[in-house]
């Protein structure tokens, strides 16, 4: 099996060693400790594609790391990087994840060995369709019992191959579409899940910094307005966080580091404009009023309040953790940070606010959607009209009593019914404050004896172990 390589462990490895310390913590039985960590079943496909009048071979994956929920749950990446290590310990990420936000899906993960900018939209087409057929072919592409969603290098568009494909094979399945989330709004899918991991970073932030005990703790005061972040990674998730950051909590973004290299600026870059430079370009270099670096990786030893690792796993490791000056690493990103580098920042008071909560928020709104695909309805419609209705009852009688008219805005906000964006953003801010305060009641923020990820792995265990116990394995 190709390894995922993170210093002396694998990527895999590095995970359940971090699982490791929960399990010990709360003392679990050695046999249900051993079910927890593994990996339920492993696909391995090789499949044939004509592409330009030759015949490629690509090869894929999907692991199901757990189904005490069904259905298991988990994004499908194209990548060179992808192999058997990197899908499994995504899958089981995404099973300590949905544990975590209370989300009842197990935990999948499925990847492509492809480099997707080597090949055009019908190119990619027909791989995607193809590797769905031979997903669905072996029970891993279904609405009751697997259900993949985008991630790195695959989006919407893939997304409605996939469900297409599904479709023309189970034609009787009347509940086809909630086969995959991530989808077009179109095709079934939910308005705010394209920005919901980023959006998620953001609500889980703003709920840390509610609580100034903790804040205190990581050298920090204050809000989030002025707080200096490095953005590693201005993909969907690292531009979306940043975008909301900046924007909407003055946060003050300065520095990004992409592929080619970082933009610095002490005085705050916009993400908006750099973000278009990209799109422009294809990278960073050459973006006017800024310091570009070359050597993008030393930006992350940049000193800053928050560093915001979005791209890809094992970007902190031994050789730059001593060097790292953040006070928060929040990690956008699946496993950014080594259990290596982890004990490292740990050991120097850096306060990790862990990937298995952080970025939880692409399948908390995945969720949403499947259950709204499930329902075959749209969320709000039919409660919209009753509560604009009940809101100019208020209006209406505010002003009676008071003799006054209700100024215009006032009038809009209580007359206006909430639409699917709105119950969207509200369920999704309501989990993730939810969650980080499960994570600070397990941690014991009194005496600070467990750090945020073994909190964090200490929720999604005693809730699995749980599930177990329900289904009769002995606690």
């Amino acid at each position: 099996m190709n390894d995922v390589k993170t210093e002396g462990l694998s990527f895999r490895q590095s995970v359940n060693h971090m699982v490791d310390r929960a399990l010990t913590a709360l003392g679990i039985d050695p046999g249900l400790a051993r079910a927890i960590k593994t990996c339920n079943s492993v696909l391995q496909v090789s499949f044939p594609v004509r592409i330009r009048g030759k015949i490629e071979v690509f090869k894929g994956w999907r692991a199901v790391h757990s189904i005490h929920r069904l259905p298991a749950k988990g994004g499908i990446r194209y990548d060179l990087k992808v192999c058997q290590d990197e899908v499994e310990a995504l899958a089981s990420l995404m099973t300590y994840k949905c544990a975590i936000v209370d989300v009842p899906f197990g935990g999948s993960k499925g990847g492509l060995h492809i480099d997707p900018r080597q090949y055009d939209r019908d190119e990619l087409e027909l791989i995607t369709r193809r590797f769905a057929r031979e997903l669905a072919r072996r029970g891993f592409l279904s609405p009751a019992t697997n259900v993949p969603a985008p991630d790195l290098g695959t989006g919407q568009r893939e997304m409605a191959w996939i469900l297409d494909t599904y479709k023309t094979l189970h034609p009787e399945d009347i509940n086809y579409v909630a086969c995959v989330t991530g989808k077009p709004v179109a095709q079934g899918g939910i308005k705010g899940r394209v920005e919901a991991t980023g959006r998620g970073v953001q609500l889980g932030l703003r709920e840390f910094f509610r609580y100034p005990e903790d804040v205190k703790a990581a050298g920090l005061d204050g809000g989030l307005a002025d707080k200096r972040i490095v953005v590693q990674g201005l993909g969907n998730v690292g531009y979306h966080a940043a975008k909301f950051l900046q924007e909407e909590d003055g946060a003050r973004i300065v520095a990004i580091i992409e592929r080619d290299g970082a933009l610095v600026d002490d005085n705050g870059l916009s993400v908006e404009q750099v973000r278009q430079y990209m799109n422009e370009t294809g990278g960073l270099k050459g973006f006017p009023g800024a310091t570009f670096v070359e050597d993008g990786a030393a930006v992350l030893e940049k000193a800053c309040d928050i560093l915001l690792p979005a791209a890809l796993e094992g970007v902190i490791h031994t050789g730059n953790a001593a060097r790292i000056q953040a006070k928060v690493v929040a990690e956008a990103a699946n496993g950014p940070v080594t259990y290596e580098a982890d004990e490292i920042l740990r050991s120097r008071g850096i306060v990790i606010i862990p990937d298995a909560y952080l970025n939880a928020g692409g399948v908390v709104v995945s969720y949403f959607e499947w259950i709204r695909n499930i329902h075959h309805m749209r969320f709000g419609r039919m409660e919209r009209r009753f509560d604009e209705v009940r809101g100019q009852h208020v209006v209406s009688a505010l002003e009676m009593m008071t003799g006054e008219k209700a100024p215009d805005w006032m009038r809009g906000e209580l007359v206006r019914g909430a639409d699917e964006s709105d119950l969207v953003y509200s369920g999704l801010d309501d989990t993730m404050r939810l969650a980080l305060q499960d994570i600070r009641a397990v941690r014991g923020i009194a005496d600070g004896r467990h750090d945020y990820r073994t909190a964090a792995y200490m929720v999604a265990v005693q809730k699995i172990a749980r599930s177990y116990a329900d289904l009769g394995v002995s606690v």
